[in-house]
């Protein structure tokens, strides 16, 4: 798409250095929580990959027209596979390619639902081309998700637990204790880093408790072998002492010329 825009409108592309996000702050605590949340355990959970872009309430210039005209759209989170992982002021698509999101999340307020559920659903669909749209609202729990299946947007069906499968994502999307949140394939849920710290908190604990146990247990073990090994060579002085007063005894017997029975 990007190729074409010199094209379809006859001006020069804008230089997008000065191309800030001018996205206003989010409504409520609530909604910045929840955003928050959702980018922190994605950039936690692929902490190890360069190839991906999200962006957080931040602006999308997708047209040098549009830019004129200030008619632009800056999603609540909206993720890009493929992109260099580096900070940006605004994603703008002809300088990114003409690279589209790939995966867009609104989080629905009274103020914006109409907007997210009419206009942004169309132009996501029909102009950004999105495969998936998910919105949530953090105050109701209402929670819908689209597929883009040729040119039309297909709700995604949950499976028994009420969570709807990303392809994109290559996981679920489902609300757990009135957060929207990630799961695998296989159903666990994915930790935030707060979350995998704490786990592995206690598993450090649980291994040097474990540990500690297993040292215990072996100097139990220990005592137990010394204490066998101190009756053993109590046993074996006390045989000595019997096999001598048993020589004593019959060294007697022989001075009184008395022969001991051997048998």
């Amino acid at each position: 798409m990007a190729i074409t825009f010199a094209v379809e409108y006859d001006v020069t592309l804008p230089d997008a250095s000065h191309l800030l996000s001018e996205e206003p702050e989010m409504e409520t605590s609530l909604h910045f929580a929840q955003l928050a949340f959702l980018v922190a355990i994605l950039e936690w959970l692929w902490r190890d990959r360069q190839d991906f872009f999200i962006g957080a309430n931040l602006s999308i210039y997708f047209s040098p027209e549009h830019v004129k005209t200030h008619d632009f759209r800056g999603p609540d989170f909206f993720l890009v596979k493929g992109a260099d992982r580096r900070p940006r002021k605004s994603w703008v698509v002809w300088e990114e390619g003409g690279s589209f999101p790939d995966l867009i999340i609104e989080l629905l307020s009274e103020s914006t639902e109409e907007i997210d559920r009419e206009i942004k659903f169309q132009l996501y669909r029909d102009r950004f081309e999105t495969k998936e749209y998910f919105w949530f609202s953090p105050e109701k729990l209402e929670f819908a998700g689209f597929k883009l299946v040729g040119n039309r947007y297909q709700e995604i069906d949950p499976n028994e637990k009420d969570w709807l499968w990303s392809e994109v994502l290559d996981l679920y999307l489902g609300v757990e204790d009135g957060k929207l949140r990630y799961f695998t394939a296989d159903g666990e849920k994915v930790a935030s880093p707060e979350e995998d710290a704490l786990a592995s908190k206690k598993l450090a604990e649980l291994l040097a408790a474990r540990a500690e146990q297993e040292a215990q247990r072996a100097q139990q073990e220990f005592q137990r072998a010394e204490q066998e090994s101190e009756r053993a060579d109590r046993e074996a002085k006390r045989a000595e002492q019997e096999a001598e007063r048993a020589e004593r005894l019959a060294a007697k017997l022989r001075e009184l010329g008395i022969e001991p029975n051997n048998g």
